[in-house]
């Protein structure tokens, strides 16, 4: 599936920032940060101020979600979107930031399987120790122990 620029760019007013974030599921507050960020344009406005978001804003959002979602930091999000906007660059670029990006993922997953044998030790050592000093804590206050 490609990507319409047209409609990337589409900020004809149709709908409010309320309309807008129904539809993506993105906080309000959220949206105007955004906009002052650079990640989404600014919109249109009413006679009466209010902001009137159009299609483009809406798929830069919902875009804009999903890398979030999958952990891509807001400059990374740029990035994609700088890519995103440069359509002659090449797709390697982008797939250059996802694979920095799954080895900064796949770091934080070998991290937390290491707390969680830490912890699941903890536990069970917690679990079979009637004594009065909780075990837990005490090896949470062991110098010796590294996770």
């Amino acid at each position: 599936m490609m990507v319409d620029k047209k409609i990337l760019h589409d900020l004809a007013p149709r709908f409010t920032i309320g309309v807008l974030a129904r539809k993506t599921g993105c906080n309000i507050e959220t949206i105007r940060y955004y906009e002052k960020a650079g990640i989404i344009p600014h919109p249109a406005r009413s006679d009466g101020g209010h902001r009137l978001y159009g299609t483009g804003h809406l798929k830069r959002l919902a875009f804009v979600m999903k890398a979030r979602v999958l952990g891509f930091t807001l400059s990374e999000v740029k990035t994609l979107l700088r890519l995103v906007d440069e359509r002659d660059r090449p797709c390697a670029e982008v797939r250059d930031l996802a694979a920095s990006h799954l080895q900064n993922v796949q770091a934080k997953l070998a991290d937390l399987r290491a707390m969680e044998v830490v912890l699941e030790e903890m536990v069970v050592t917690c679990d079979t120790d009637q004594s009065a000093e909780c075990p837990l804590i005490e090896r949470m206050f062991d110098e010796q122990i590294s996770i």
